[in-house]
């Protein structure tokens, strides 16, 4: 199985040959990279090369006991894109992806060709804001996967999303060390997108899911990013990426071709 190594830590990744732009698909919080599996197929269909990654403490990844800023993913994936050679990528994230999409293409705006934030929290409301705190005490507690199943079973899934995909969901979730879910979620917490940070530059779409509570205040994000594309999927929580891959992939398709992100 292919790994790249940085400073001991080993990073899990899967390669698909294919054109120009290359894009690099980032998984949620307490997730992996099959989370994003049918926009892999369908992107490398349309002729992209794909890289999909494992983030650090995820999946196959390697899970130090360490903080996990949403600035340290983000030095992960751009580190790994050096080792690959990729030049000028898409970064498509879901969730905690997409907060590490928009990192990079304020960080490093010369590397983002564009970015798809699929229903992430980049500008988080400040009502959310305000319960992150005593989220993280009851996930650094010992009945953390309890509290994590709750969590996710009450602000994350509709009445209308399958039953057997929620519970699949929930059982790879779950599985994560307690270690990376309290620090991955610390991290979420503290992120702030305006701080220090130049605007995102870069051709950009957000995709929001169909709840009731927004993960971003859209007013907000679109001060950020005054260019920014936008759409809903109909009918699905917060795994709209799985639960309604067409709707989420002729969104992003379409997003590329205005952007002049298709294949070279």
């Amino acid at each position: 199985m292919p790994y790249l190594h940085r400073d001991g830590t080993a990073l899990y990744y899967e390669w698909d040959d294919g054109g120009a732009p290359p894009v690099v698909l980032l998984h949620g919080w307490c997730c992996d990279l099959s989370f994003l599996a049918p926009q892999r197929e369908h992107l490398a269909a349309a002729g992209h090369a794909i890289l999909s990654l494992d983030l650090r403490g995820h999946g196959r990844s390697d899970a130090p006991d360490q903080p996990y800023p949403i600035s340290g993913f983000s030095d992960d994936v751009v580190w790994a894109c050096g080792e690959l050679g990729l030049a000028r990528p898409v970064f498509l994230g879901h969730s905690m992806g997409g907060n590490v999409a928009y990192d990079i293409a304020a960080r490093w705006p010369d590397l983002a060709a564009g970015i798809v934030m699929i229903d992430s929290a980049v500008a988080r409301p400040a009502a959310a804001r305000a319960m992150m705190g005593p989220i993280a005490e009851k996930l650094s507690g010992p009945d953390y996967r309890d509290e994590l199943r709750r969590l996710v079973t009450t602000t994350f899934f509709l009445e209308s999303d399958d039953p057997a995909r929620r519970a699949q969901i929930l059982q790879a979730m779950t599985a994560a060390p307690q270690h990376v879910v309290v620090g991955a979620y610390r991290g979420l917490a503290a992120f702030d997108p305006a701080a220090g940070q130049v605007p995102v530059l870069s051709p950009s779409l957000y995709i929001a899911a169909n709840e009731p509570s927004p993960r971003s205040d859209m007013a907000r994000l679109l001060q950020l990013i005054p260019h920014l594309m936008a759409g809903q999927t109909v009918g699905s929580g917060h795994f709209c990426q799985l639960e309604v891959p067409g709707q989420v992939n002729a969104m992003i398709d379409r997003f590329l071709a205005l952007a002049g992100l298709t294949v070279r």
